[in-house]
């Protein structure tokens, strides 16, 4: 949730960021936060001079029966009487306009960073490294022709699947339904290892394992910005009001809900293992055969939490991370750095990686690493204190190290031989074998 002080403050600043993000209304949208604030604070004035009033008079009516001056002293108290009620106008106008403000700050997105680049969607992304070529400035991924091949026979992972008894897709039609695929056999145990593998090389980078519910409640799920949102892409369970979660990130940042850290503690590292539920409602086509699009999926998510001066770098330290896990998984990748009408809701920078699938012809996304500046800590009140005892929000940021579905899928199109599917030897000492035949 944008600050009121950034929105009062840089208040055109905001909505240009807005406008970046193609937000419709944004200017409309500022200025109603601001009518609703300055309304709020002129109900607080008033209720200031009320409780001032009825202050005053107090020490008046007791001074006033001290002299025997009863008819003077009923007089004071009668006007008590309606400043008592004039400040109980005044305090219910300044809480429905605290209810209105935050409930309108909640549908505002966040503004992204100046180096968010220009665009309306994902053809406008921008090409920031690739491990198959210098990019040069300019480079998106509408005018990228860069596509990797090795010969191999082109076919896809749930045709691999099948042959090899992976993945049975219709199984998990059977018991949930599309988009619940079930993992058998050294698919099982591929989807294991990488998970284990993940997770080992998040402990060597120093994050600390957590392993949170992937149920939450509304209050965490307002928290990082999934509602409202995305609420229309969250699985509800209507009559316990609970969320099953869409990533780790949603439990994992709000355990610093409501929390003052400090500074010496910063940056908090954390990593999670857990199952993620997304509806993807209005998800059809080619694009999501297979393993492209879920309804469950496995994921690991890495979350900081840190102080504004040193969350870019923080950020950095996260996207060399997941592209080293790229790198040892020998997959041929490229970075994004997505453009202002791509972005998330809730992101102030966002970068994508990709890895390429040969047999399906395209680049599959399998991480995104977003630094979300306040945006998230407005909304979870997560601050801390500096060395100068000063309170002051902190800076979130998360990313997925990694996506097991496209790395999945990624890992048996691009390494099938005629002798069978190789494993990454980064991956070998977690599955215990070199190869799927």
């Amino acid at each position: 949730m944008l600050t009121l002080k950034l929105i009062t403050e840089q208040t055109d600043r905001v909505i240009r960021g807005l406008e970046k993000k193609h937000f419709d209304g944004a200017k409309e949208a500022i200025d109603k936060a601001i009518a609703i604030d300055k309304a709020r604070r002129e109900a607080q004035t008033k209720l200031d001079a009320c409780l001032a009033e009825q202050k005053k008079y107090a020490a008046q009516i007791g001074a006033l029966m001290k002299q025997g001056k009863r008819e003077e002293a009923e007089a004071a108290k009668a006007e008590v009487a309606k400043l008592k009620e004039a400040s109980q106008e005044y305090q219910t106008k300044m809480n429905d306009a605290e209810v209105e403000l935050t409930a309108h700050l909640c549908t505002i997105p966040n503004i992204p960073y100046d180096e968010v680049p220009e665009g309306s969607c994902a053809e406008d992304n921008m090409v920031v490294k690739s491990s198959l070529r210098e990019c040069k400035p300019g480079d998106t991924v509408g005018n990228w022709d860069t596509i990797p091949t090795n010969g191999n026979a082109k076919v896809p992972h749930w045709e691999l699947a099948k042959q090899y008894n992976l993945i049975d897709f219709d199984l998990g039609v059977k018991i949930t339904g599309a988009g619940f695929p079930v993992y058998i056999g050294k698919g099982a145990q591929l989807q294991r290892a990488l998970i284990n593998f993940f997770l080992a090389e998040a402990n060597k980078a120093g994050y600390t394992e957590i392993m949170p519910p992937t149920v939450v409640n509304a209050a965490s799920g307002y928290g990082t910005g999934q509602l409202p949102d995305k609420e229309g892409q969250m699985y509800h369970c209507e009559v316990d009001d609970l969320y099953l979660i869409p990533t780790a990130e949603v439990p994992v940042t709000n355990i610093y809900r409501d929390v003052i850290l400090d500074e010496k503690d910063l940056p908090i590292k954390n990593c999670a293992y857990t199952q993620c539920f997304r509806r993807e409602a209005g998800s059809y086509g080619k694009d999501v055969r297979g393993l492209n699009r879920l309804h469950e999926f496995s994921k690991i998510e890495i979350v900081r939490i840190d102080t504004p001066e040193h969350s870019k770098e923080s950020h950095q330290e996260m996207l060399d991370h997941v592209e080293g896990l790229l790198k040892k998984l020998e997959l041929p990748y490229r970075i994004l750095r997505l453009c202002g009408g791509d972005q998330s809701f809730t992101s102030a920078i966002c970068y994508d990686f990709e890895v390429y699938s040969e047999a399906q012809g395209r680049w599959l996304e399998v991480s995104s690493v977003s630094n979300f500046d306040t945006y998230q800590a407005n909304r979870l009140k997560c601050r801390y204190r500096n060395a100068d005892k000063k309170v002051q929000l902190c800076h979130t940021l998360n990313g997925s190290a990694l996506a097991l579905p496209r790395i999945v899928a990624a890992i048996l199109e691009d390494n099938q031989t005629p002798e069978g599917i190789r494993i990454p030897k980064a991956l070998v000492p977690y599955t215990g074998f070199e190869i799927i035949d």
